[in-house]
């Protein structure tokens, strides 16, 4: 394991950046996100860790733990690491790493490869990686604009890539143009999605939803949402976790196709009787 770095990471949305930082987050800085009325604030993993963070591990499923940051930091966001018989696969990253979780991980079997579903959920994705013995981040090329810090362990692809046998990270775009879900097949031989916040379960059971963004409430068009839920049509899955620690437990595929085309319509005017 190497020593963790003092990097420099943005409070608001929690990925780590370059040193010096920027004037302003560009992540935080666009359409989807913001950067708070009190102005841009950085802080750097020993300052985080002074303050008391940690990352707490929950078994959701057999083989699948969610990684969550206390107290809540950045976005908020749940992350997942995925066991396979061929190694561990990191989906969406937490934007705190200290050597507790580090050596709760490795009690789980480390991490083999690591991958977000969009760049608001790069996290610490290079630390993470270096306390994994170079660990591969996965980073789709349409979005390699907004990586803030740059490193070797960076490996870009386009449409798909297989990070570890039986699972796979592919791109979808919506929310970014490189938005991505991962596919990893649970202890019980059933496809479960990882979804981010590409395709976001609902508080309704069996409901999904898309955005452009979320705490900007802009929405996506209904060619968009059609096309999304076409790019996981032919793929095998049940259920179903977003990144904020929601479930479909079983009938997700149904309920992203069903979800697709309501969403579709509302949005082009099919019920604007019922407005």
């Amino acid at each position: 394991m190497s020593p963790l770095t003092n990097v420099t990471i943005c409070r608001t949305c929690g990925v780590e950046t370059s040193t010096p930082p920027p004037q302003l987050c560009p992540i935080c800085d666009d359409e989807r996100q913001f950067v708070p009325a009190s102005g841009q604030e950085w802080t750097t993993r020993e300052e985080l860790e002074s303050e008391g963070h940690s990352v707490s591990i929950n078994e959701r499923e057999p083989g699948l733990f969610a990684l969550q940051v206390e107290p809540k930091l950045g976005i908020g966001q749940t992350c997942y690491l995925a066991q396979t018989e061929h190694g561990n696969l990191l989906f969406d990253v937490p934007p705190y790493i200290d050597n507790d979780v580090v050596a709760a991980v490795m009690e789980l079997g480390g991490v083999h490869g690591i991958a977000a579903s969009h760049p608001h959920m790069f996290g610490l994705q290079l630390e993470w990686s270096a306390a994994f013995e170079g660990a591969p981040v996965f980073v789709c090329r349409t979005d390699a604009e907004w990586v803030q810090r740059d490193g070797p362990n960076i490996w870009a692809y386009y449409r798909e890539a297989r990070p570890l046998p039986g699972t796979a990270v592919l791109r979808t775009g919506g929310h970014f143009a490189g938005s991505a879900i991962a596919l990893w097949t649970g202890s019980d031989g059933t496809g479960v999605m990882l979804s981010g916040d590409t395709i976001g379960p609902v508080a309704r059971d069996g409901w999904v939803t898309f955005m452009r963004s979320f705490p900007n409430y802009l929405p996506l068009s209904a060619n968009v949402v059609r096309r999304i839920a076409a790019s996981v049509a032919d793929l095998d899955f049940d259920r179903m976790y977003g990144n904020f620690g929601q479930t479909i437990s079983s009938g997700a595929k149904v309920a992203v196709a069903t979800s697709a085309e309501r969403y579709a319509e509302w949005v082009s005017g099919v019920h604007d009787d019922l407005t």
